[in-house]
Parts: structure tokens; C-alpha cells; sequence
């Protein structure tokens, strides 16, 4: 990926935004010193292209040719100062917080910390090897086809609200096929709508759908972070409920949250 093929963009929106022709990126960082976008191909090589826009503190380019299904994320330099809470360290890649779809869960093998994790110093000591444990994020197509479908625009005092968890909601239901139990697509699933509706429910409510972590000391104990009150991409549906493997396109609410 050749400097040429970036010109200086927008700040706005946040993200990695497709237009049919390139993609906006863009970053806020107050004291970073430098970014680099990260353009990952499927066999895992990484091009660096340097972000030498700076507006308001957002850092930003606009890559022309890059479409939905890219991967992407950053390396930032700065300067590495815990004590003033700084703590840059570019032999680490970084998750875009503004990524809408991500390409799979965090790996805490190959390092998520700027720092080294356990070590005697804390995090005085600086993680000196490679860090790519991150997920990465991963361009959309924002569109999406409603078929002619229309909000109910269910008043709400007649509205009758359903809170849930995707997983636990269809995980062990006889009626919804086993290769969607636990995923998005068993929440929308017939026999689903159909419990709804005998229950006369007019909207669900979702407990956390959008990226999370597995906390490493829960995973060294056998255990996970079922709720996902780990937040770690607010903008991206979390990989674990996705019963297809396809992140590049949107879900219709994605470029909402």
C-alpha cells in the first residue's frame, strides 16, 4: 500500500467509513505523535500507512481502492509516562474503539497491554515484542435492503418491552434449529417471533450485543464473561453470537450505536 494512494480525508465521522470509492479512516488522539492505519490481508500481512492529517486532535486519511472487508487497526506512538497516564507503545496494534464489525475475539497469547503483563514493575515496563493480540476492526457496507418493511411505531404506553440475552434466550430452545441456537439469527428465528407474540411482546431488548473481552483472569479460571459488560467496541455486534461469518456488511441499527 503505497503513500500516493492516501489523501488527507475527513475527521468526521469517527471510524472507517466506505463511500463506494475508498474509505475514510480517522482516530482521535490527543497525545499521540504519530498513527499509522494498519491494512491486513488475509494471510496476516500488514501494510503501514502513515496518518499525516491532524484536525482537532482526530487523525485521519481517506484510502482510495480499500472497500468493505478490509481489516484494519493502528499503531499510535506518544510517549510512554504512566504516570501521567500515558502510556504509547507502538510495537502494539490497536483496536479502532469506532470499528463497526470486528474480525474475531482478543487473544491474550500474543499480548493486549503496552506493558507487560505480571511483570515486577507493573506497568512501568514496557512491552518490548510484538503485541497483535487485538482483534482487528473490518470495513462495512453500511447499506442495507428493508425489503419494504416498516417501524411498528407501537406507541409506548402500549408498549410491552422484552429484555434478554441473545446466547441464553435460545441456547437450549427445542424448537429453534441447533445451528442458530445462541446466535442473532436465533433471536429472529419463527419460533421465537412466535413466543413473542403469544406473550404479546411489542419490542426485545438485548442485554450487551457489542464487542467484549474475556477477562484474562476468567479465562485462567475456566470461566467467561457471559454478560458482556466488558466493553471493549460499542459500535461492532460481538462476534461470539454471529451464526455466519461475514462481518463486511452492517447490521441495519450498526451505524446507529
Amino acid at each position: 500500500m503505497s503513500e500516493r494512494k492516501i489523501v488527507p480525508g475527513n475527521p468526521y465521522p469517527l471510524g472507517a467509513i466506505w463511500d463506494g470509492g475508498g474509505v475514510n479512516f480517522a482516530l482521535y488522539s490527543e497525545g499521540a505523535t504519530a498513527v499509522e492505519l494498519c491494512l491486513v490481508d488475509d494471510d496476516g500481512g500488514e501494510a503501514r500507512v502513515p496518518l499525516r492529517e491532524r484536525t482537532a486532535f482526530v487523525w485521519h486519511g481517506y484510502v482510495r481502492g480499500v472497500g468493505p472487508g478490509q481489516k484494519y487497526g493502528y499503531r499510535v506512538h506518544g510517549p510512554y509516562e504512566p504516570s501521567r497516564g500515558l502510556r504509547f507503545n507502538p510495537r502494539c496494534r490497536l483496536l479502532d474503539p469506532y470499528a463497526r464489525a470486528l474480525t474475531g475475539r482478543e487473544d491474550w497469547g500474543r499480548g493486549l497491554f503496552a506493558y507487560e503483563l505480571g511483570h515486577g514493575d507493573g506497568d512501568l515496563a514496557t512491552h518490548g515484542e510484538e503485541c497483535s493480540g487485538a482483534p482487528l476492526g473490518v470495513v462495512v457496507d453500511p447499506s442495507f435492503d428493508w425489503e419494504g418493511d416498516r417501524p411498528p411505531n407501537v406507541p409506548f404506553h402500549k408498549s410491552i418491552l422484552y429484555e434478554t440475552h441473545v446466547r441464553g434466550l435460545t441456547m437450549r430452545h427445542p424448537e429453534v434449529p441447533p445451528e442458530i441456537r445462541g446466535t442473532y439469527a436465533g433471536v429472529a428465528s419463527d419460533p421465537m417471533i412466535r413466543h413473542f407474540q403469544r406473550l404479546g411482546i411489542t419490542a426485545v431488548e438485548l442485554l450487551p450485543v457489542h464487542g467484549f473481552v474475556d477477562d484474562k483472569i476468567l479465562l485462567d479460571r475456566g470461566l467467561r464473561n457471559y454478560w458482556g459488560y466488558n466493553t471493549i467496541a460499542f459500535f461492532a455486534p460481538d462476534v461470539r453470537y454471529r451464526s455466519v461469518d461475514r462481518p463486511a456488511r452492517a447490521s441495519p441499527s450498526s451505524s446507529r450505536w
